[in-house]
This record gives structure tokens, sequence and C-alpha cells, in this order.
């Protein structure tokens, strides 16, 4: 995702605690708070892991298409691509989910909380200072979306009509408002960001494409609102884990390599996102 952490925003000072244990198809089930299992362990391969059995994975919910709630089971693209890495590594995967600002700074795989996060993450080079990224998983770009009747299809035209516009905080969706002149009205998720536009406290939102799309699919949704400007910024989405992880970096990067190479990463593509961009002749 576009979504970039700020070090001066603790919107949250504590944390849900979300444990996610399944096969590798994804079947998770959320629990309550736990101070973790059996203590730190080793996955296949020599790789460290901070609980015996287990690749815990820090995230933000929710943040569909990438990871979000179903009938009691966090799912998603991003979910969908972790297990690949757990299944390599025989062992589950379990989600944390856990306040955003912290991505940032790697707080939570530093403190060994995690193995690593994964929340539709840009890879940039000031996250790069704190923690190591896989290779990139995901293209992104971000989208405005409007209410009809504010006849918006643009930034130039929120900023013509004098509406107000709103981005999901810390995220780089918001960076790119705040540099192109605009004060979005900050909400803590997308869900929140979603429901500022219906109900009136802004006009239009930039916010990632996909997770635009997944809105779209919903009829009253599509009645009420329509995308307008599509922005790229060039940016991609990577995992990220503890510097000087090797190990674990390498067992991802050879999960998405391989999953991009034998077809499961385009199925999982279309089944989460839809149809796989093509690349450019």
């Amino acid at each position: 995702m576009f979504r970039t952490a700020r070090a001066d925003r603790t919107r949250r000072s504590s944390f849900r605690l979300r444990a996610a244990a399944g096969a590798a198809a994804g079947a998770f089930v959320l629990a309550g708070c736990s101070s973790g299992g059996d203590g730190p362990g080793e996955a296949a391969g020599g790789v460290p892991v901070v609980e015996k059995g287990k690749l815990t994975t820090c995230t933000h919910l929710p943040y569909p298409p990438f990871q979000f709630e179903r009938d009691g089971k966090v799912v998603g693209f991003d979910v969908a691509l972790v297990d690949l890495v757990a299944a390599r590594l025989k062992v589950q995967q379990k989600i944390l989910d856990t306040p955003f600002e912290n991505f940032k700074t790697g707080a939570f795989l530093n403190s060994g909380e995690c193995d690593l996060a994964a929340a539709g993450m840009t890879i940039t080079e000031e996250r790069l200072k704190n923690v190591d990224f896989s290779v990139p998983y995901f293209d992104a770009t971000q989208a405005v979306l409007a209410t009809r009747k504010s006849g918006v299809t643009s930034l130039a035209d929120l900023k013509a009509k004098g509406k107000k516009l709103g981005a999901q905080s810390g995220t780089t969706g918001e960076s790119y408002a705040e540099a192109q002149g605009f004060d979005p009205v900050a909400f803590e998720s997308s869900d929140a960001v979603l429901n500022g536009l219906r109900t009136g406290q802004v006009d239009a939102v930039v916010i990632d494409y996909p997770v635009v799309q997944g809105w779209l699919k919903d009829p009253k949704n599509a009645a009420e609102f329509a995308v307008g400007q599509n922005i790229e910024t060039g940016e991609q989405y990577g995992f990220s884990v503890k510097k000087g992880n090797g190990k674990l970096l390498a067992a991802i990067d050879k999960a998405i390599t391989d999953a991009k190479a034998d077809g499961t990463y385009k199925k999982l593509y279309e089944q989460w996102i839809g149809p796989l961009p093509q690349a450019a002749p």
C-alpha cells in the first residue's frame, strides 16, 4: 500500500493481538490477546522464528484486498503470499494486528514480536534505514475517488472547486496530497476513509487503486462514487524483516520469485485483486 508511518503519530498506544494460525491455504482463526506460545524456534532451512512452529506476521487491519477480516478469518493478497513462505518453512502463519505507525521503525521486528511485516507497504529509502525489504511483489498506483455529485475527477478539479480531500493517515497518499498543496482530512483506517466520503466529511479521497477497486465492487458504492484520476508514482510493495535477517529474507524472496514463475502469483493476484496487468512490450 502507499502507507508510510510517521513517528510523531501515536494515535493508538496499544495494539490488538490477532493470532491467526492455519494451513497454507489461508484458513485463519482470530484469537484474543496472548503472550505467545513455546518461545523462539527454528523453521526449515535454519530460519529463526520468534515462536516455534509459527511465522509471525505484523500487519494493520483492515486494508483490503491485501489483508482484512472475512467470516472471522484474516484473508487477502498479502496473507496468501506469506502463506507460501510459511509453507516453504514448514510452519503456520500467525498474524498480529499492530499500529501502522510502528512499521516505519521496524519496532515490532526489533522487539521480537514479529518475524516479518506485511501490510501493503511501499518500499522507501526512509524505511530501508530501519528494515530490510523483500523483492517487490506489487506495483502500486493511487487513485482519486469522489462522490458523483461533487463532479470531481482529479486533484486539480478538487482544488478548483474548493472541495475537501481525505486520505488515510500516515500513508504516501496523504503525503502526495500534501505535496500537491492540500491539507487532507486524515482518517485512521481505510474503512474510516470510505465512511468519511460516504458521510460527507470529504468530497474525494486519494488512496491505493486496488482498495478503490474493492470498494466499487459493491453496487451501492459504485452508484454513489466514481473513480477519477489514476496517479502513477512508481511505488512498489515489499515485505519487511529485521535488518540482517538474511535467511528469512532469502526464503521470502524465493517464495515470491517461484510463485511468479509457476503461475501461483497470477492466480492469487486475480483472486484477490483482479486481472494481472500485462507487462509493457
